[in-house]
């Protein structure tokens, strides 16, 4: 899938959330690479890059204080060739990239990793 398709659907995943959510992204790039780096793997303990598909980089909202200011912005990075390599045709892609977008911003408003499992299952995008 070329760069630009990818780009329009995960700005898509993001312009399709609720406007209570929109609100509060605030100081967060999102992101698209190819693929993670060794430092994004280490950092969530894998070794198979494939098997990366998301990242968020940052202090979750629940975990801000008074002091969370003047701080560089927090990070979403959608790894595209490993949603690649895992799904072939273009409603497979879409999905995936629109779950993934919206996995990694949940961990932007602080639901951890066990709680998104929860979520997660039979969750349809």
């Amino acid at each position: 899938m070329l760069r630009d398709k990818f780009l329009k659907i995960v700005v898509k995943a993001v312009n399709d959330l609720p406007d209570e959510f929109k609100e509060l992204l605030e100081n967060v790039d999102i992101v698209v690479e190819d693929w993670p780096s060794r430092d994004q793997l280490k950092q969530v303990g894998l070794r198979d890059r494939r098997e990366l598909f998301g990242l968020y980089e940052g202090t979750p909202l629940t975990q801000r204080d008074q002091g969370y200011n003047l701080v560089l912005p927090d990070k979403i990075t959608i790894f595209q060739k490993p949603i690649e390599a895992e799904y072939t045709t273009a409603e497979e892609l879409r999905l995936e990239i629109t779950r993934t977008v919206k996995h990694e911003i949940a961990h932007y408003f602080g639901i951890g990793e066990d709680a998104m499992d929860e979520i997660e299952e039979g969750y349809d995008t």
